[in-house]
């Protein structure tokens, strides 16, 4: 089978591999649809410690497909032809984590595309670890396969803001408008948000939500605290998600943010830059909460699946563009320039 497969840092390979066999506690998946998040580009910029031209690895973690094999110890619950949306992450299963539900926090957690091969692949591999925690989801044929890949994202999006405790009637800022933030900010105003900003360095990224979503309130990066003291009558945000990898983004984070206020720290900073100066005097005046999220639950996976569904949220428009696996190149420059939004592979 045709496979994107990392060897390390900016060495990624279209080739042929071989089709991965299954044991009897396994699932064989048609790869459909194979969504590029932005730690794919990280990872292919900067290599990862466990990839290397000994044990390469194919990408891709956000991914939905159809089952075409099932081993015959699987849950009956399984069938082939079954058109599924695939959760990457499970842990251990026996840790206080994973006994409480937070598999994906589980300090032995393994990813597909990460820790083993993952959907960039005409076939995926579903381990019986993420068989049994229930990784494999069941898709409603109102969903596509690529809103179905999308999922994996929205759910790690839903699991930073159910942090927020989001009220109707709350103003939402969105820093970073890249897919992230615009999920982000498709949830917010899903919640109830009166107002929902967003904001980026990159005026293009700007006009495309604003195209997406026309209610958005899109504000440029050097004016933003000038039009977020106007839009609030100098009061700040009631909620504030930082969907980017700024140091600068994150401290700025706080004079943004209202009284009783409360911040989302979404994306993970670059090595070296991970210590941030932030002013503890506004944390404590203003009664401040200030969180972080990484991955998403199983549950909060479901939950999302459900919102997509049954209507509540869109998440194709947001894609940029789509190609077939033996394009990838194409978009992997694309989203390394922080061009468009959200780029699929599909399989036909």
């Amino acid at each position: 089978m045709l496979a994107a497969v990392l060897y390390g840092a900016d060495d990624l390979r279209l080739t042929e591999v071989k089709t991965p066999e299954i044991n009897d506690n396994e699932i064989l998946l048609k790869t459909k649809s194979a969504a590029l998040c932005g730690s794919d580009i990280r990872m292919i910029k900067n290599g990862y410690p466990c990839i290397n031209k000994d044990n390469p690895r194919i990408l891709g973690h956000e991914i939905s497909g159809l089952i075409v094999q099932v081993g015959k110890n699987t849950p009956g619950f399984f069938k082939e032809g079954m058109k599924v949306s695939l959760a990457p992450n499970f842990g251990c299963g026996l840790c206080n984590h994973c006994i409480s539900g937070n598999t994906h926090l589980c300090r032995e957690y393994r990813a597909l595309g990460i820790h083993l091969d993952g959907g960039f692949a005409e076939y995926v591999k579903i381990p019986e670890a993420a068989v049994r925690q229930g990784n494999v989801m069941p898709v409603g044929e109102s969903v596509s396969f690529d809103g179905a890949a999308l999922n994996e994202p929205l759910s790690c999006v839903y699991t930073g803001l159910v942090k927020c405790d989001l009220s109707p009637g709350d103003t939402a800022l969105i820093i970073g408008a890249g897919p992230i933030g615009m999920m982000y900010a498709k949830l917010a105003l899903m919640w109830g948000a009166a107002r929902v900003i967003i904001t980026d360095i990159s005026a293009e990224r700007l006009d495309i939500c604003q195209k997406v979503v026309s209610s958005l309130l899109t504000v440029s990066s050097s004016d933003l605290k000038r039009c977020v003291g106007e839009l609030t009558d100098g009061e700040g945000a009631d909620v504030c998600i930082v969907a980017c990898s700024s140091p600068e983004a994150q401290a700025n984070a706080l004079e943004l943010t209202a009284v009783n206020g409360r911040i989302n720290f979404f994306g993970g900073l670059p090595a070296g830059r991970e210590m941030v100066t932030l002013n503890s005097n506004l944390i404590h005046y203003k009664q401040l909460m200030i969180t972080g999220s990484a991955r998403a639950s199983l549950s909060h996976f479901r939950k999302t699946l459900d919102f997509v569904e049954n209507g509540l949220i869109e998440v194709t428009d947001l894609i940029s563009k789509r190609t077939p696996l033996q394009e990838i190149a194409e978009v992997v420059a694309l989203a390394g320039e922080a061009s468009g939004l959200k780029n699929i592979i599909y399989f036909d």
